[in-house]
């Protein structure tokens, strides 16, 4: 939508130049025109901080100044996103072709000759504030948008991982622990926190790929034979049709369930589930590579898949399972710091021993219910 009148006119409008006189000038015409909000500044020296500090909706900058000039102004003002889309006229009383092109070149809008003619004042101020305020209207949809489409994958990431854990659970508490442990270990390895939000929400689809296995198997008391073990280290393409994809798509003859989630998570491109595809594949490979589906070791494991093991196995022994009761936190963390070093990456044991008090505040208000 156009921006009105009255719109335009209450708009901010920053003039700088080194001579007073041109300043009340051009003030002089837009006031004339209805505009009501200036900024003005004659020591070019504190332009840079003014427009910062002021983020005026379009600049009237002078080009030849003593001390820095526009061009140098320009420039740096192209060079930081919050100024990128800023509308800026150059006055210049020079009709030098070079230097107007080296204006355009740096990012200038359009260009006013000295001294000013009101009648391309006022239109062309005019037309860099419609095309900022549409620009901006566009802007606050796609804002808007991006928002809503993040919700809607947040809600579809959700979704897909608590069908996957109500196979092996009836409150879907686990992945909701398993997320925040893993970004409580991401923070103290200091990760910047948009990757920790985007790994906390990855790896409540480490097990997605159980969305397939029998209950038979997932819920049975006591311990699985090997030809219950075999099943639920092998495939499942329902999983994939959760997410539309033809179960044809799929590798049926897969090793196991790790891999099953990760070729799930394959249909889709976005960073969060690119990411869980990883998490997926790798939370049960073992730091001396004897863990599964392909027998990495070290370092080659991913990092977020590293965290993910500890989180997920930390939960498992802490929780009640139909084949076992919950395990007391000695005795979780003690199994952690014996098998650091052989399952688990020290690293990651030792960031997760040092926000223990962290970790069972999770525990308290994520609790399973009986």
């Amino acid at each position: 939508m156009l921006a009105t009148i009255s719109e335009l006119t209450s708009s901010t409008i920053m003039i700088i130049d080194d001579i007073p006189i041109n300043i009340r000038v051009a003030r002089a015409h837009l006031e004339t025109a209805g505009y009501l909000n200036f900024i003005t500044l004659s020591d070019p020296a504190e332009a840079l901080t003014a427009i910062r500090n002021a983020n005026p909706d379009v600049l009237l900058l002078d080009i030849m100044m003593p001390g820095i000039s526009g061009l140098e102004i320009l420039q740096a003002l192209r060079a930081e996103p919050e100024t990128q889309r800023l509308p800026i006229l150059i006055l210049t009383g020079a009709d030098s072709r070079d230097l107007k092109n080296q204006a355009l070149r740096l990012g200038a809008t359009d260009f006013l000759t000295k001294p000013i003619d009101v009648d391309e004042l006022l239109p062309r101020v005019r037309n860099s504030l419609l095309v900022k305020s549409y620009e901006d209207d566009l802007r606050a949809q796609v804002d808007q948008r991006t928002v809503e489409l993040e919700q809607s994958q947040n809600e579809l990431i959700h979704c897909l991982a608590r069908a996957a854990e109500f196979r092996d659970s009836d409150t879907g508490a686990h992945i909701v622990r398993v997320g925040k442990y893993a970004a409580i270990i991401a923070d103290e390895l200091g990760m910047p926190p948009e990757h920790i939000a985007r790994l906390q929400q990855a790896a409540t689809l480490h097990d997605v790929g159980k969305i397939g296995i029998p209950d038979s198997i997932l819920r049975k008391e006591g311990k699985l034979n090997e030809e219950e073990i075999d099943k639920i280290q092998k495939h499942c393409g329902y999983g994939g049709q959760v997410l539309g994809a033809p179960s044809t798509e799929f590798n049926l003859s897969l090793a196991n369930h790790a891999v099953i989630g990760a070729q799930i998570m394959e249909v889709c491109s976005s960073p969060t589930l690119t990411l869980a595809r990883t998490i997926a594949l790798t939370h049960h490979e073992w730091w001396d590579g004897t863990g599964y589906p392909l027998g990495l070791s070290g370092e080659n494991i991913p990092l977020e898949g590293r965290i993910t093991a500890v989180a997920d196995v930390f939960d498992a022994l802490s929780s009640r399972r139909p084949y076992k009761k919950a395990f007391s936190l000695d005795q979780c963390l003690s199994i952690l710091d014996e098998e650091s070093g052989s399952h688990f990456d020290p690293r990651i044991v030792a960031a997760f021993l040092n926000r223990v008090s962290d970790i069972v505040k999770v525990q308290l208000e994520h609790a399973d219910v009986c």
